[in-house]
């Protein structure tokens, strides 16, 4: 599964479903999809996804794929690198005061 964000101040990003919902979780959301955050839930879901990534920057949050191998840790992604580009489309939409949806 894939699931896109969407706000109209950023372009769309898509993500691995369980790499999206990690990230929602982290930002205080259900993960729950679809689903939306209004305009002025945005800063604190900025807030509390970039303190989570503060704290735990250099853990791996990698795509569980059925079948796949275990890879080494020299190829693992982690978790502030899979969640800048929804910290970027965040940071834009609380700036312009737009919703953030999601959905796959």
């Amino acid at each position: 599964m894939l699931v896109t964000f969407q706000t109209k101040a950023y372009a769309p990003i898509t993500m691995f479903g369980d790499v999206a919902v990690a990230l929602i979780k982290l930002m205080g959301h259900s993960g729950t999809i679809p689903s939306a955050l209004l305009a002025e839930d945005v800063p604190g879901a900025l807030e509390r996804l970039q303190t989570a990534v503060s704290e735990h920057a250099d853990e791996p949050l990698d795509p569980q794929t059925a079948g796949a191998r275990k890879s080494d840790e020299s190829q693992r992604v982690s978790l502030a690198h899979r969640a800048l580009p929804l910290i970027e489309l965040l940071k834009a939409a609380a700036a312009d005061g737009e919703n953030v949806m999601w959905e796959s």
